[in-house]
């Protein structure tokens, strides 16, 4: 019989230890993370139990009728350790969506962890929402680069390495985030897009001083003058660049192409994957067909990650499923 409990600071510890340990959690789903942005969402994390034994948690807030898997992070879902198995996840969810459904709330938003996330294969929550009649609402294709393939860079890709090298570039590991941001970052998202990037400088400076191994900034100089950035997330499997930016001259210098080939040859050369992020607008629909084609001239090719919408009186339909 599973019990399923809201969030407190009470299980802070038990969180943190548990997510630690799981098979599919990353520091996105550590409380220090999560809670930075504490006031822009309504939390609404779950503990499910069986018994005294914790299961799975579910990082999450809630909208109105609805709750999400958390809208502050780019993906979540159910986290659980390497024990579960599929079976359990179907009644798990079947519990989850009855507690919700008894709740009030009308329909549960999941955002998948993408696979190369996984510590070890953990894609049970996947079949558990088709089987729950969950709606695909959103698909992103994510540039992913694996270092076993043996994939090459382009002949492009190298030219414009060796005109980083060719300029003296100097790559440079960074404790603050404000020159970045400040001068390269922002401007640059201003003048392009008329945005601003999601995290402050404050922020992403909070947010690395909580988790310094898995937040890091690496500057690139020219001349003793910075022209690009990266400010990358480090996960057990994965690095991928959170932010990047270049100035007016980064083609002229390979300054971006430069970066990435340090980080993938040098720097983040032990890790599994290498995720260059989507290139996707639109819920996915629409694929920046210039930006992805410079992504897998690195070598990068495609992984999905889905994005689900599964109404909470659908639990009816998980009694059905295992026989």
């Amino acid at each position: 019989m599973y019990s399923i409990v809201k969030y407190s600071p009470e299980y802070y510890s038990q969180w943190n230890a548990f997510v630690e340990a799981s098979k599919n959690g990353t520091f996105l789903f550590h409380r220090d993370f999560m809670e930075y942005h504490s006031d822009r969402f309504e939390d609404f994390s779950l503990l499910i139990f069986e018994g005294a034994k914790l299961l799975a948690v579910l990082p999450a807030n809630k909208v109105g009728d609805e709750v999400h898997s958390h809208g502050g992070l780019t993906y979540g879902g159910l986290v659980y350790n390497d024990k579960v198995k599929l079976a359990q996840v179907i009644r798990i969810l079947r519990a989850l969506l009855k507690y919700l459904h008894d709740a009030g709330f009308l329909k549960l938003y999941v955002k998948i962890i993408p696979p190369i996330y996984h510590k070890i294969p953990a894609q049970e929550i996947d079949y558990a929402l088709f089987v729950a009649g969950a709606a695909l609402i959103k698909k992103d294709s994510l540039s992913v680069y694996d270092p076993t393939t043996g994939t090459t860079f382009s002949k492009d890709r190298k030219q414009c390495i060796n005109r980083g090298i060719k300029n003296n570039l100097k790559i440079v590991e960074e404790p603050e985030f404000d020159l970045f941001w400040n001068t390269v970052l922002i401007p640059n998202l201003k003048n392009k897009h008329g945005v601003m990037p999601v995290h402050s400088a404050g922020e992403i400076t909070l947010l690395h001083s909580r988790f310094p191994e898995n937040i890091r900034q690496f500057n690139l100089y020219h001349e003793g003058k910075i022209v690009a950035g990266t400010t990358i997330f480090v996960t057990d499997m994965v690095a991928h660049p959170q932010y990047i930016s270049g100035n007016a001259d980064k083609n002229k210098l390979g300054s971006l192409d430069y970066l990435y080939h340090y980080f993938i040859t040098e720097i983040f050369r032990d890790k599994r994957y290498f995720d260059f992020g989507p290139s996707n607008l639109e819920h996915g629909k629409k694929l920046n067909e210039n930006l992805v084609f410079w992504k897998e001239s690195f070598g990068a090719r495609t992984v999905t990650q889905d994005f689900y919408e599964v109404e909470t009186k659908n639990y009816k339909l998980l009694d059905k499923v295992l026989f």
